[in-house]
């Protein structure tokens, strides 16, 4: 049974650990509701830059000729995960979940007997996956002393992914995050970068709508294709920022409350252990002066 003087330190132990995670939620709620409105804001961009060019692909006429960035290379042996996590913890299942549903796209990969390669952006990804899937990643990048993720970081990485697939690394290219809805919850992301994947909904949504194009469509497309790459990943970039602060608020929340319950518990054994110190020196006490 622990002593009077080891609940004492115990106790005030949990209450400076309660101090830092009661602060740490605060600074995460302040940060939330910024990163909240820049992700909100860049979803638009990045949707409407997809719409253009599925509208631009739908009026080519010669595939054959078109970038490889839309069409691909027409063949879907290798496959580049870029897995994008944060570079800080203490953020609950944030980056456990990305990881979790890396894992699961690498698995099918490999049981289908396909090449796998992985890129992980941020520290905390290549930390869960390196030692089962270390064989498999060939790019890794942090970006630990930045302040705040930019455009410029988001371009640096498009860039690395443009040079590996210049260089026939590559066949498909899918990045991973999460996406946030709200405080409590945000949603594992799997988004195809190249080729560029057209979806079903996307093509009811312009069903209706023709364009005409100055220059011609190859020629816009040889431009956007690759600035799109970087706006797909600074999108990724602001909805991670946002679901790992909604992410670390929540934990930081459970972690303060769960110090108060601690705290609680140990207050009640040290009265009771006191308590218990107490009547055995009166017993003492009372014994001596009866034997007197």
């Amino acid at each position: 049974m622990p002593s009077l003087d080891d609940l004492k330190k115990r106790i005030k132990s949990v209450k400076s650990t309660q101090k830092i995670t009661k602060a740490m939620k605060m600074v995460a709620a302040a940060k939330l509701r910024k990163a909240q409105e820049s992700a909100e804001k860049g979803r638009p961009f990045s949707e409407k830059m997809n719409n253009i060019i599925f509208n631009l692909s739908k009026s080519i006429s010669d595939k054959d000729n078109a970038s490889k960035f839309l069409v691909g290379t027409g063949k879907d042996n290798t496959h580049l995960c870029v897995v994008i996590t944060s570079d800080r913890g203490l953020c609950g299942g944030f980056n456990t979940n990305i990881c979790r549903k890396a894992k699961n796209y690498f698995d099918n990969i490999l049981k289908e007997n396909k090449t796998l390669k992985i890129f992980t952006v941020g520290s905390k990804g290549y930390d869960q996956l390196k030692r089962i899937y270390g064989k498999y990643i060939i790019e890794k990048i942090n970006f630990k002393g930045s302040r705040k993720i930019t455009y410029k970081e988001a371009e640096n990485v498009g860039k690395i992914i443009i040079r590996l697939f210049n260089e026939s690394q590559f066949d498909i290219c899918k990045i991973f995050y999460n996406k946030f809805k709200n405080v409590i919850t945000q949603i594992p992301q799997e988004q195809q970068l190249i080729p560029v994947e057209s979806g079903k909904k996307e093509e009811e949504k312009m069903q209706d709508n023709f364009y005409e194009f100055e220059p011609e469509e190859n020629e816009i497309l040889n431009d956007l294709l690759p600035r799109n790459i970087s706006t797909q990943i600074f999108k990724a970039f602001l909805e991670n920022g946002a679901s790992e602060q909604g992410s670390r608020m929540t934990a930081m929340d459970n972690a303060t409350r769960n110090a108060g319950d601690l705290v609680d518990k140990l207050t009640i054994n040290y009265n009771r252990s006191r308590q218990a110190v107490i009547t055995k020196e009166l017993i003492e006490i009372i014994s001596g002066a009866e034997s007197l």
